[in-house]
């Protein structure tokens, strides 16, 4: 994880949510055994596949693959189970108590202990405690299979880009300007989620607050996100938009194909660039029933100018035990002013620094 995913986690860490999910800490978000196929695809009110309900894709697997790994699909049965075993002892240790007295050092983990972005996180000001973070405790299932990664390219990382594409897109990463508000990221402001919850393409954080809501009526499907309380609203059978206005999570329309949701995303904005791409970005989602207690959800990513294919990912989301609640991102947000109130006194002890210097003599 780089310096700039700190920053904004540390932010994001900062703006405690109002009502966690009724999964909570010190009971990991685990994903169902992936269920058999359902033997009769339950039908919602509009004549299709049921989609609604409260659903998760916290998970153990990231959308790229290990390197390690090579071009390894799957993880055996004993990995998995050697890394599901592994994260009940990382919340053990994670939830111990800590010595009030010990100091902003004190009480933390061996970081031999943790995940290297949970011992940025935790070792940063701001930072939470492990019982504080649910990234979910379970080795991602497709059909069954514990999967390596999301991505589904041979080594499952992002193909190489055309040496005709454009350099890479988004917003300014790093520390960057600390002048304004404007010149922080959008989940340090509060407008959209760290690690592209919302998308499209839809990814868990691998933090905290990887639930969903979706809500399925004949006009337009809806996903409501918890991290950030963000709402994407698909429009069904209609054409996309030619204002050349792009929606933060981009322009999305929906047809179903058989008991299948498929949602075309483009005007996908700058700021939400995905591997360096946006302005000619089109994002494919389909979503279906994989079970009683699972939605298969995959992703392909089609820019021609970017790339010389489409490619992509899939994964599966699981039930969620519970509902989910406001993030109240803003209301707890005291991370981004201390950031600015910190840059303004430093450019007001270098003014006087340099107001109380000699100045060159004869």
């Amino acid at each position: 994880m780089n310096r700039a995913l700190f920053l904004a986690v540390g932010t994001a860490l900062c703006a405690v949510p109002l009502a966690t999910s009724a999964q909570t800490a010190a009971a990991p978000t685990a994903a169902p055994p992936a269920s058999a196929k359902a033997a009769k695809t339950p039908i919602a009110a509009d004549g299709h596949a049921d989609l609604s309900g409260f659903w998760s894709n916290a998970t153990l697997t990231p959308e790229r693959r290990p390197a390690k790994l090579g071009n390894r699909l799957n993880y055996t049965p004993d990995e998995a189970k050697k890394m599901e075993t592994a994260v009940v002892k990382e919340v053990e240790e994670g939830n111990k108590p800590t010595d009030p007295n010990s100091g902003v050092e004190g009480g933390k983990e061996d970081p031999k202990n943790l995940r290297p972005e949970f011992a940025a996180a935790g070792g940063d000001v701001g930072g939470y405690n492990r019982g504080w973070l649910d990234p979910g405790s379970s080795v991602m299932r497709v059909h069954g299979e514990p999967r390596t990664s999301f991505l589904t390219t041979p080594d499952g990382q992002p193909p190489a880009r055309l040496a005709s594409a454009e350099g890479a897109g988004g917003f300014p990463r790093g520390m960057g300007s600390f002048d304004n508000p404007e010149n922080r990221s959008l989940g340090e402001r509060c407008i959209m989620g760290f690690g592209r919850n919302a998308g499209p393409p839809m990814l868990p954080n691998g933090f905290y607050n990887n639930n969903y809501e979706f809500v399925q009526t004949k006009d337009n499907f809806v996903i409501e996100v918890e991290m950030v309380h963000d709402t994407r609203v698909i429009r069904m059978n209609a054409t996309h938009r030619t204002d050349g206005v792009r929606p933060w999570m981009g322009d999305s329309v929906g047809h179903w194909e058989g008991n299948t949701l498929v949602v075309e995303t483009t005007n996908i904005p700058q700021t939400q660039a995905y591997n360096g791409s946006w302005k000619n970005l089109k994002v494919t989602e389909r979503f279906s029933r994989d079970g009683a207690d699972r939605v298969y959800y995959s992703y392909t990513i089609d820019d021609p100018t970017t790339w010389a294919k489409p490619w992509g990912g899939e994964y599966e989301f699981y039930k969620l035990q519970g509902i989910i609640y406001e993030y109240a991102c803003h209301e707890g947000n005291y991370a981004l002013p201390g950031m600015l109130g910190g840059a303004r006194r430093q450019e007001k002890e270098a003014a006087a620094k340099a107001k109380a210097a000699p100045t060159g003599g004869q």
